[in-house]
């Protein structure tokens, strides 16, 4: 019984310590998650797509740019998955604290990396 008390005296520290502020209302926090997962699921497709070019594109590119392009996609998907979680983490901190919420800065990276990503993809072609 004394370590269920010690445990839930621990989350509520550290939850007061990552978020602190007041419990908004549950449809911003589930939206915030709705969104969260779907930046990781974009995250997981980036993953996907580095693996299908590493597994069926060997005939296709040569081994120096069929790298370059997995390496492009493996980092963006890594990049993605990090941002998101930390996006996650600054609004819902706004949500807690009634402050305005925080620019997406992943959204640029996402758009840049996939831009550069199929430049490299057409020039190899």
């Amino acid at each position: 019984m004394k370590a269920r008390h010690a445990l839930r005296a621990l989350r509520e520290r550290t939850h007061t310590r990552l978020l602190g502020g007041d419990e908004p209302d549950p449809r911003f926090t589930l939206a915030n998650e709705r969104t969260y997962l779907a930046w990781v699921r974009t995250s997981l497709a980036l993953l996907g797509g580095a693996i299908a070019v590493e597994a069926f594109t060997q005939q296709t590119f040569s081994p120096e740019a069929r790298r370059l392009m997995v390496d492009c996609l493996l980092i963006l998907s890594g990049l993605l998955s990090l941002g998101s979680a930390l996006r996650w983490l600054n609004v819902e901190r706004a949500l807690r604290q009634r402050r305005p919420l925080p620019l997406a800065r992943i959204i640029p990276l996402l758009s840049l990396g996939c831009a550069g990503t199929a430049l490299l993809l057409t020039w190899y072609l």
